[in-house]
């Protein structure tokens, strides 16, 4: 959305397609304390669908579609969607991430039904049970903090001996006397019953015994895939899917540039994806009036 707002200000037609509501993940961010302007903090379903207002008062067209394909057609780049074809000058590819799987047996058949990959979404429907968090990232910590105000008792199982998360949320969530920390632990199954889920199998990642621990609900944060399946043999990817940008955020593919947390070493920051989107917007532009932005 910052992408569509400069690119817009340039005073470009910008059509700003995404297959759902604006704001992508951060729609599902209970808390975020880390976005400069906000001194006590805000969230996600509040500050996503401000960027969208922001773009839209700039001139950006925001239309509602998925992207199949971006190819390129003499001068111009042709991006395919659900609602037709786009004829453009530039492209800016920012689609962020998918919410990552465990993959374990059970996953698909508990997702709805005691499986969840968001915590303000679902948190309330377990009222005073025990659920369980997977993880060990920022995301994985914020969520366990936000299910311990439904919550009976949060169990987060990680499995290595250390979180990665920033350490003012590791210690938010080491202090909650709500939340148990289940160090060195994998979950590798996950128990269905006839109304949800009864629990979960782990394994030991040391010792490599297995057991069960009972569940009413498991919500899973491993981190996130980037949705670029569809640019595969287009733009040059890493193993992840990550797109290959320079540090003008420029893809191989003269006009096309990428933006956010689809493009390698990205820090996967709203702010930081914020800031891609308008150096990549400020390049397009150059691009268009064909200057050099090195």
């Amino acid at each position: 959305m910052t992408a569509a707002l400069f690119a817009a200000r340039y005073g470009y037609r910008t059509a700003l397609v995404e297959k759902l509501m604006g704001g992508g993940q951060i729609i599902n961010a209970e808390h975020i304390e880390n976005y400069p302007g906000f001194p006590q903090g805000t969230s996600g379903y509040e500050l996503g669908p401000m960027m969208q207002e922001q773009a839209d008062n700039a001139g950006a067209q925001f239309l509602m579609a998925e992207v199949s394909a971006v190819r390129s057609d003499g001068p111009y780049h042709v991006v395919a969607t659900t609602e037709g074809e786009l004829r453009c000058k530039a492209v800016i590819i920012a689609g962020g991430s998918s919410l990552r799987k465990l993959g374990v047996p059970g996953e698909e058949e508990c997702q709805g039904r005691g499986v969840s990959y968001c915590a303000s979404c679902d948190g309330p429907f377990f009222q005073d049970q025990v659920v369980g968090v997977v993880g060990g990232g920022d995301s994985a910590m914020d969520e366990a903090l936000t299910l311990t105000q439904y919550a009976s008792r949060v169990l987060v199982f990680h499995h290595s001996h250390a979180f990665r998360a920033q350490k003012v949320l590791q210690d938010r969530v080491l202090a909650n006397p709500k939340i148990e920390v289940r160090w060195n632990t994998v979950v590798e199954e996950i128990l269905p019953a006839d109304s949800g889920l009864r629990g979960v199998k782990v394994r030991d990642a040391l010792s490599g015994e297995t057991s069960q621990v009972e569940l009413s609900g498991l919500f899973i944060f491993i981190g996130l895939d980037p949705n670029t399946a569809y640019l595969k043999g287009i733009l040059s990817m890493d193993e992840g899917g990550h797109i290959a940008t320079d540090i003008w955020m420029a893809t191989e593919k003269p006009g096309i540039f990428a933006a956010g947390d689809i493009r390698q070493n990205s820090a996967a920051q709203v702010v930081t994806s914020a800031g891609d989107g308008a150096t990549a917007a400020t390049a397009a532009h150059r691009y268009i009036k064909g200057r050099r932005w090195q």
